[in-house]
């Protein structure tokens, strides 16, 4: 999946030279949490949260505090320089770049102009889409050899009863590199045909499991 196909591209921007309170009141009214800062080229040349704003607002507690404190230039808080990702960047790629640098959205450039932006929220939906828990289905875990083939070996046991497969993953099995985990979403509210054929067949169930009572 590539990242243009789930940015947001109607971005609400800021120049440099805009007011703490205007990003403030464009943060309030848009319900966003982050604003892009761009230069007359729409270049990225930083980027502001609510929190960078909230920490640069006066406290209403404190009378001493610079009561012009939110006519500064944005440019006085942003964050910079701003890591951007590519429209054509693969979404998973993407989302080591979230966990690794702990970031809460990643503007989106293309031919050095800004074209749109990724947030956490955008991440997570797109992980639902993936894993097919959107779709109301069964989940069943399987512990597979990790050798060439297996694959089609085992989802033919899901063709034979002809149930559509949402989603399927394939997670490395604890710390054993010899054996892989294949987690399937089927749309079907009745897995256990397939369950018993899976058994069976001699694979090992990791959900349901023995230890569930049999109650699949």
């Amino acid at each position: 999946m590539l990242v243009e196909t789930i940015m947001k591209t109607n971005v609400v921007t800021l120049p440099p030279e805009a007011t703490i309170e205007k990003a403030l009141s464009l943060l309030q009214t848009h319900r966003i949490r982050h604003i892009p800062i761009i230069d007359e080229n729409e270049h990225v040349i930083g980027i502001v949260s609510d929190r960078d704003v909230r920490d640069a607002s006066p406290s209403i507690f404190d009378k001493e505090q610079d009561s012009n404190a939110m006519q500064k230039a944005i440019s006085t808080i942003m964050s910079h320089p701003v890591v951007t990702v590519h429209p054509l960047d693969f979404v998973e790629e993407i989302a080591r770049i979230f966990h690794d640098q702990e970031f809460a959205c990643v503007p989106v450039v293309q031919n050095s102009k800004l074209v749109g932006m990724i947030t956490e929220k955008d991440m997570l939906y797109t992980l639902i889409q993936l894993t097919g828990t959107h779709v109301q289905s069964s989940h069943i875990e399987v512990k597979v050899p990790h050798k060439p083939g297996i694959l089609p070996e085992v989802t033919s046991v899901f063709g034979h009863h002809k149930v559509n497969i949402v989603s399927l993953l394939v997670y490395p099995y604890k710390t054993d590199p010899n054996y892989k985990t294949l987690v399937f979403r089927v749309q079907t509210m009745n897995p256990l045909p397939i369950i018993e054929d899976l058994r069976e067949a001699g694979y090992e169930l990791l959900w349901p499991n023995e230890q569930m009572g049999n109650l699949l």
